[in-house]
Protein backbone atom coordinates (compact mmCIF):
# COMPACT_ATOMS: atom_id res chain seq x y z
CA UNK A 1 0.00 0.00 0.00
CA UNK A 2 1.13 3.69 -0.93
CA UNK A 3 2.61 5.67 1.70
CA UNK A 4 -0.34 7.92 0.79
CA UNK A 5 -2.92 5.47 1.17
CA UNK A 6 -1.47 4.10 4.68
CA UNK A 7 -2.10 7.88 5.59
CA UNK A 8 -5.68 8.18 4.03
CA UNK A 9 -6.69 4.89 6.01
CA UNK A 10 -4.82 6.31 9.17
CA UNK A 11 -6.99 9.48 9.09
CA UNK A 12 -10.22 7.41 8.25
CA UNK A 13 -9.53 4.93 11.18
CA UNK A 14 -8.35 7.80 13.69
CA UNK A 15 -12.18 9.81 12.94
CA UNK A 16 -14.47 7.00 12.50
CA UNK A 17 -13.75 4.60 15.04
CA UNK A 18 -15.66 5.37 17.88
CA UNK A 19 -19.05 5.43 15.91
CA UNK A 20 -17.69 2.19 13.87
CA UNK A 21 -17.22 0.81 17.87
CA UNK A 22 -20.61 1.73 19.00
CA UNK A 23 -22.35 0.28 16.41
CA UNK A 24 -20.97 -2.83 16.60
CA UNK A 25 -21.43 -2.41 20.50
CA UNK A 26 -24.66 -2.45 20.08
CA UNK A 27 -25.06 -5.33 17.45
CA UNK A 28 -22.92 -7.53 19.86
CA UNK A 29 -23.26 -5.96 23.62
CA UNK A 30 -20.21 -7.04 24.54
CA UNK A 31 -17.26 -4.68 24.50
CA UNK A 32 -14.04 -6.66 23.65
CA UNK A 33 -16.36 -8.78 21.34
CA UNK A 34 -17.10 -5.02 19.60
CA UNK A 35 -13.49 -4.55 19.90
CA UNK A 36 -12.60 -7.85 18.39
CA UNK A 37 -14.79 -7.08 15.25
CA UNK A 38 -14.20 -3.24 14.58
CA UNK A 39 -10.18 -4.75 14.18
CA UNK A 40 -11.06 -7.06 12.37
CA UNK A 41 -13.28 -5.02 9.80
CA UNK A 42 -10.91 -2.22 10.08
CA UNK A 43 -8.22 -4.80 8.91
CA UNK A 44 -10.43 -6.16 5.93
CA UNK A 45 -10.85 -2.54 4.94
CA UNK A 46 -7.22 -1.84 5.04
CA UNK A 47 -6.77 -4.69 2.67
CA UNK A 48 -9.46 -3.29 0.36
CA UNK A 49 -8.30 -0.01 0.73
CA UNK A 50 -6.59 0.52 -2.58
CA UNK A 51 -9.46 -0.78 -4.06
CA UNK A 52 -12.04 1.39 -3.49
CA UNK A 53 -12.74 3.47 -5.77
CA UNK A 54 -14.76 6.29 -3.50
CA UNK A 55 -12.67 6.44 -0.26
CA UNK A 56 -15.77 8.08 0.91
CA UNK A 57 -17.82 5.36 1.26
CA UNK A 58 -15.40 3.62 3.42
CA UNK A 59 -17.29 3.86 6.71
CA UNK A 60 -20.41 1.83 4.43
CA UNK A 61 -17.67 -0.73 3.58
CA UNK A 62 -15.78 -1.18 6.93
CA UNK A 63 -20.10 -1.49 8.61
CA UNK A 64 -20.78 -3.93 6.10
CA UNK A 65 -18.00 -6.08 7.63
CA UNK A 66 -18.75 -5.09 10.89
CA UNK A 67 -22.26 -6.74 10.10
CA UNK A 68 -21.73 -9.15 8.05
CA UNK A 69 -18.48 -10.31 10.42
CA UNK A 70 -21.10 -10.36 13.25
CA UNK A 71 -23.53 -12.67 11.70
CA UNK A 72 -21.25 -15.11 10.73
CA UNK A 73 -19.76 -14.88 14.31
CA UNK A 74 -22.89 -15.33 15.90
CA UNK A 75 -24.14 -18.69 13.36
CA UNK A 76 -20.38 -20.26 14.09
CA UNK A 77 -21.56 -19.73 17.94
CA UNK A 78 -18.34 -18.28 18.31
CA UNK A 79 -20.11 -16.14 21.29
CA UNK A 80 -22.42 -16.78 23.69
CA UNK A 81 -25.39 -14.62 25.88
CA UNK A 82 -22.87 -14.89 28.67
CA UNK A 83 -20.67 -11.30 29.60
CA UNK A 84 -18.06 -11.98 32.41
CA UNK A 85 -17.87 -8.74 34.24
CA UNK A 86 -14.47 -7.34 36.56
CA UNK A 87 -17.31 -5.73 39.09
CA UNK A 88 -20.95 -5.74 39.83
CA UNK A 89 -23.04 -3.09 37.82
CA UNK A 90 -23.28 0.18 39.75
CA UNK A 91 -25.87 0.86 42.45
CA UNK A 92 -27.21 3.88 40.46
CA UNK A 93 -28.46 7.06 42.44
CA UNK A 94 -31.77 7.96 43.73
CA UNK A 95 -34.19 9.09 41.37
CA UNK A 96 -32.94 7.08 38.35
CA UNK A 97 -34.07 3.68 39.18
CA UNK A 98 -36.70 3.34 36.93
CA UNK A 99 -34.93 5.15 34.00
CA UNK A 100 -31.81 2.40 34.52
CA UNK A 101 -34.56 -0.23 34.93
CA UNK A 102 -36.30 0.72 31.43
CA UNK A 103 -32.87 0.91 30.07
CA UNK A 104 -31.97 -2.38 30.93
CA UNK A 105 -34.91 -4.00 30.10
CA UNK A 106 -34.89 -2.59 26.50
CA UNK A 107 -31.35 -3.75 26.30
CA UNK A 108 -31.86 -7.09 27.39
CA UNK A 109 -34.83 -7.47 24.98
CA UNK A 110 -32.67 -5.87 21.82
CA UNK A 111 -29.98 -8.61 23.09
CA UNK A 112 -32.43 -11.65 23.04
CA UNK A 113 -33.10 -10.79 19.00
CA UNK A 114 -31.65 -12.82 16.71
CA UNK A 115 -28.22 -11.35 15.49
CA UNK A 116 -29.83 -10.25 12.14
CA UNK A 117 -32.74 -8.87 13.81
CA UNK A 118 -30.99 -6.98 15.82
CA UNK A 119 -28.20 -5.66 13.22
CA UNK A 120 -31.57 -4.66 11.12
CA UNK A 121 -32.51 -2.34 14.67
CA UNK A 122 -29.06 -1.35 15.01
CA UNK A 123 -28.57 0.01 11.54
CA UNK A 124 -31.85 1.48 11.30
CA UNK A 125 -32.53 3.10 14.28
CA UNK A 126 -29.56 3.55 16.31
CA UNK A 127 -27.11 4.55 13.44
CA UNK A 128 -30.07 5.90 11.09
CA UNK A 129 -29.32 4.60 8.15
CA UNK A 130 -32.08 4.18 5.28
CA UNK A 131 -33.26 0.81 4.49
CA UNK A 132 -31.48 0.75 1.65
CA UNK A 133 -28.21 1.85 3.19
CA UNK A 134 -29.02 -0.96 6.00
CA UNK A 135 -29.82 -3.88 2.91
CA UNK A 136 -26.12 -2.77 1.87
CA UNK A 137 -24.57 -3.36 5.10
CA UNK A 138 -26.32 -6.37 5.58
CA UNK A 139 -25.65 -7.91 2.36
CA UNK A 140 -29.26 -8.20 1.40
CA UNK A 141 -32.58 -7.09 -0.20
CA UNK A 142 -34.83 -3.94 1.19
CA UNK A 143 -37.30 -5.82 1.57
CA UNK A 144 -35.13 -8.12 3.71
CA UNK A 145 -34.41 -5.46 6.22
CA UNK A 146 -38.40 -4.49 6.22
CA UNK A 147 -38.75 -8.02 7.37
CA UNK A 148 -36.50 -8.20 9.76
CA UNK A 149 -37.17 -4.76 11.27
CA UNK A 150 -40.83 -5.69 11.65
CA UNK A 151 -39.85 -9.07 13.14
CA UNK A 152 -37.85 -7.12 15.54
CA UNK A 153 -40.26 -5.03 16.45
CA UNK A 154 -43.08 -7.47 17.19
CA UNK A 155 -41.03 -9.18 19.32
CA UNK A 156 -39.38 -6.37 21.37
CA UNK A 157 -43.48 -5.49 21.74
CA UNK A 158 -44.53 -8.50 22.67
CA UNK A 159 -41.73 -8.55 25.05
CA UNK A 160 -41.96 -4.87 26.10
CA UNK A 161 -45.65 -4.21 25.28
CA UNK A 162 -46.54 -0.84 23.16
CA UNK A 163 -45.91 1.82 26.01
CA UNK A 164 -43.81 4.87 23.55
CA UNK A 165 -41.60 5.44 26.61
CA UNK A 166 -40.47 1.24 26.77
CA UNK A 167 -39.93 1.12 23.08
CA UNK A 168 -38.92 4.82 21.80
CA UNK A 169 -39.07 2.94 17.95
CA UNK A 170 -42.48 3.10 17.52
CA UNK A 171 -42.24 7.17 16.75
CA UNK A 172 -39.71 5.82 14.07
CA UNK A 173 -41.83 3.09 12.67
CA UNK A 174 -44.50 5.73 12.18
CA UNK A 175 -42.63 8.71 10.72
CA UNK A 176 -40.56 6.60 8.14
Amino acid sequence: MAQRDKAEFAEFVTARSAALHRAAYLMVGDVALAQDLVQEALTKTYVAWPRLRDKGNAEAYTRKAITTTAISWFRRKRWSHERSTESPPDQGTPGHDDSVTQSAWLWEALLDLPVRQRAAVVLRYYEDLTEAQTADAMGCAVGTVKSQVSAALTKLRERLGDDPDLLPLNDLVVNR
